[in-house]
């Protein structure tokens, strides 16, 4: 089992930004890839970032590519999402997330992560 819990979130302009935080406890940190999600409302849930186990490989969402920047720090059990340049469409839930995967593997399929936390809300003011 693996518990995250999210942090970071809040109001900021257009053009602002913020870092997501993503604190992980219980199973071995370095043995999940890691992703991030959002979900604006009446919207379905939607990749953002995702990053392999050692930090080597990273994928991002074509709506944030040049924007965001994930990383994460093994010996802290967190993951971070650094947002820069934020726009209104940014404005959603934010969701970090743990899949069991080889070491250089990532994945932008919501599906196939196991463990979710509880959402941090990110409002971009126009």
């Amino acid at each position: 089992q693996v518990q995250l819990v999210e942090s970071g979130g809040g109001l900021v302009q257009a053009g602002g930004s913020l870092r997501l935080s993503c604190a992980a406890s219980g199973r071995t940190f370095n043995n999940y890839a890691m992703g991030w999600f959002r979900q604006a409302p009446g919207k379905e849930r939607e990749f953002v970032a995702a990053i392999s186990r050692s930090g080597g490989r990273t994928s991002y969402a074509d709506s944030v590519k040049g924007r965001f920047t994930i990383s994460r720090d093994n010996a802290k059990n967190t993951v971070y999402l650094q947002m820069n340049s934020l726009k209104p469409e940014d404005t959603a839930v934010y969701y970090c997330a743990a899949v069991l995967l080889p070491i250089r593997a990532i994945t932008s399929d919501g599906k196939a992560y196991d463990y979710w936390g509880q959402g941090t809300q990110v409002t971009v003011s126009s």
